[in-house]
């Protein structure tokens, strides 16, 4: 017994060819657009990082200084 899809499938139709040849433009224009503004993306999201904590003390010790043999 099959399942009714739950997805509409979209109203266009493509060949096994078209889809690959569009799938590899689309990816090499979001190529040639993270080469162009590389900077710019990793300035963003540098951004959007929360700035370390310059005090050690708040990280935890996992280890003794010297483990017993």
């Amino acid at each position: 017994m099959t399942r009714p899809r739950s997805c509409k499938l979209p109203e266009y139709a493509a060949s096994d060819e078209a889809a690959a040849y569009i799938a590899d433009m689309l990816m090499e224009i979001a190529l040639q657009f993270e080469a162009t503004h590389f900077g710019q993306i990793r300035r963003h999201y540098r951004s959007l990082r929360p700035e370390p904590d310059d005090n050690p003390g708040q990280q935890l010790d996992l280890f003794d200084k010297h483990p017993p043999f």
